[in-house]
């Protein structure tokens, strides 16, 4: 619990340290799309994703956990449609769950609130039929 507190921390700092030094919104699908569009002209997308990785990385050094493998082609499969999904979903609701989530709710944004509640109904039914298919 502890390091869910800690990590909740520091996703709220760095939101607002973008914020403040660049004026802009800390949306995952934004930087990246911008990081991979041109990263010769604007290097702190490119750092910024470099940086999600890395954090990862760093966690997984620091306490030990280990690497999760994935368990075989169906599992590789599964999770490139889920990643197309997203992709799909942050451009159809115009951000994803940083952007909205984290940074919108945080500025009182209608459209955040909206999305961001429609991203958890969405989550919460997909993992009941994802679940349910399963048992």
């Amino acid at each position: 619990m502890i390091s869910a507190i800690i990590g909740g921390v520091l996703i709220g700092a760095a939101s607002i340290w973008l914020w403040l030094s660049l004026g802009r919104v800390a949306g995952i699908s934004g930087i990246a799309a911008q990081a991979l569009a041109n990263p010769r002209r604007n290097l702190w997308p490119v750092l910024f994703v470099l940086g999600l990785g890395v954090g990862g990385w760093l966690h997984a050094a620091f306490t030990g956990l280990p690497a999760r493998a994935l368990g075989g082609a169906g599992e590789l499969a599964l999770l490139i449609v889920a990643g197309l999904l997203v992709g799909f979903g942050t451009r159809l609701g115009s951000g994803c769950t940083s952007g909205h989530g984290v940074c919108g709710n945080a500025r009182l944004s209608r459209r955040s609130i909206s999305a961001t509640l429609t991203f958890l109904a969405v989550g919460m039914a997909t993992a009941s039929v994802f679940y349910g298919l399963q048992s």
